[in-house]
């Protein structure tokens, strides 16, 4: 491939059409500051190809629970490789939120044994 030729900027449409995100949705990454667009001649956001790699890796990451702002604080190197799955600095944040998943978990099936309980026993039983 050469380095030399340049890459046409994609338009906010082209973006959202090649990652599936709404226009609204890269608007707001773009806003909160975790993608890089300028302006074109007649005022329209444009993208650099790497835009796309980079909104697949913010779904991923708001889709496994992580909010703007942490992704804000994350490195490059998170948004920058689709697909990453992990990068050193981030590594220790990651077993935070899965923690953070497995408490929320054990916290439903407790409340969903307790409603099954009611249900069965017509009562709500005694807090444990």
């Amino acid at each position: 491939m050469n380095d030399n030729i340049p890459q046409v900027p994609l338009t906010i449409g082209t973006l959202a059409r090649e990652t599936g995100a709404s226009v609204r949705s890269i608007r707001y990454y773009d806003e909160h500051g975790l993608l890089t667009s300028y302006r074109t001649g007649n005022g329209y956001r444009a993208f650099p190809r790497a835009a796309v790699a980079q909104v697949k890796q913010i779904q991923r990451m708001i889709a496994t629970g992580f909010t703007l702002a942490e992704i804000r604080a994350f490195p490059d190197c998170m948004l920058m490789i689709e697909g990453a799955s992990s990068c050193a600095e981030t590594t220790e944040v990651q077993r935070k939120r899965l923690l953070s998943i497995e408490r929320q978990i054990a916290d439903l099936e407790r409340r969903r044994a307790r409603l099954l309980k009611t249900l069965a026993e017509g009562a709500v039983p005694p807090l444990d």
